[in-house]
């Protein structure tokens, strides 16, 4: 089959002929349709990730598609349906994954990190039985190729971490994919959304889907948000991931408000000072999120198919890009402003 692939961190991607992947035991091939390019790809690429990746290396996380080959013990049922799965493979069998957080299940597998992802024709989903997610029907393959990662994590993080109620003020900071996401889910739930960036663009798109204010970004963020608020914001979401984010998103908070990470802190940069005393002195939560269990899915669907979370404005907006396309788009995942999630379609040719 044809995949993107590199042999080195930070070096060339080029659209290869790999091995049809062949679906062992509890695990199933997966012919995909859409797979989304996510930031997340652009820090594996970099070696962000580096004790898990081996080359050559597939990339690719957010997928959509069907059903090609089950393994043994996999009900054959799942042949020929249309299903997407979290980012997180969970083993479906420790006592993590029992009490429903496959999310961070110890035995974890990750499509596009320790395994061959989805910037390929096929892939394939281990521990097929917890982690494949059946599509109602009115779920394109196109929404359902960036629920894996972005809008999953942002609905997670806002629902179940924040737990988000009517009225809240939430300070998102990033206003990617992720960011888009946590704004939209957190608008479905009413409440009062800052959104904070550096591009005017996203900011705008941040408006679109909800955002009752929008700020750049700067060195006096905080003491703006308490200006707005009237105290500080109930929730910040740091949907970027660094270290002025982080803590600009906890100074944005009033008594007792909640902090979620989402965005990654990659090990290079070091350690993250974090303002303690204030996390202490004002008993502030610092939570972290990290994707969403498979079994979390439904009521998430539920919402797009209701048109509550509006994936389709999510989207880019733009074509499908081929692999040939994604190989000369990923690395600029880091410095470049991609207006809510764009997809790669590995089907299709460049022409």
């Amino acid at each position: 089959m044809r995949a993107l692939t590199y042999a080195a961190f930070g070096g060339p991607l080029s659209v290869t002929e790999v091995p049809d992947p062949v679906a062992a035991p509890g695990a199933v091939v997966v012919d995909v349709e859409a797979s989304g390019l996510c930031r997340s790809d652009w820090h594996g690429w970099l070696g962000h990730d580096s004790d898990i990746v081996t080359f050559p290396h597939v990339p690719g996380h957010e997928f959509a598609g069907t059903v090609r080959a089950v393994g043994e013990g996999v009900d054959r049922a799942w042949l020929g349906r249309r299903v997407t799965a979290p980012f997180v493979f969970a083993c479906g069998r420790c006592p993590v994954c029992r009490r429903g957080d496959g999310q961070i299940c110890p035995h974890q597998r990750q499509p596009g990190f320790t395994d061959p992802g989805s910037f390929a024709e096929q892939v394939v989903v281990y521990a097929a039985a917890t982690n494949l997610v059946a599509l109602p029907d009115d779920v394109g393959a196109a929404e359902a190729a960036g629920l894996g990662c972005r809008v999953a994590t942002a609905y997670r993080a806002v629902t179940a971490r924040a737990g988000v109620t009517e009225g809240e003020w939430v300070v998102v900071l990033g206003c990617g994919g992720v960011g888009l996401a946590a704004i939209a889910t957190a608008a479905a739930r009413r409440a009062q959304i800052i959104a904070v960036d550096v591009s005017k663009d996203a900011l705008a798109a941040a408006a679109e889907l909800g955002a009752r204010h929008t700020l750049i970004a700067g060195d006096d963020l905080p003491e703006r948000v308490h200006a707005l608020t009237g105290g500080g914001a109930q929730v910040s979401i740091d949907a970027l991931g660094a270290v002025a984010t982080a803590r600009a998103g906890l100074l944005s908070l009033g008594r007792g408000g909640r902090h979620v990470q989402v965005g990654l802190l990659p090990a290079a940069s070091g350690p993250t000072p974090l303002p303690m005393d204030r996390v202490i002195a004002w008993e502030l939560v610092v939570l972290g999120s990290h994707g969403m269990d498979a079994r979390d899915y439904p009521p998430m669907l539920a919402e797009v198919a209701a048109g509550r979370l509006p994936l389709g404005v999510l989207l880019s907006g733009r074509a499908p890009l081929s692999l040939a396309e994604a190989a000369k788009a990923l690395p600029d995942m880091g410095s470049s402003f991609h207006r809510g999630i764009v997809l790669v379609d590995p089907r299709r040719e460049t022409k």
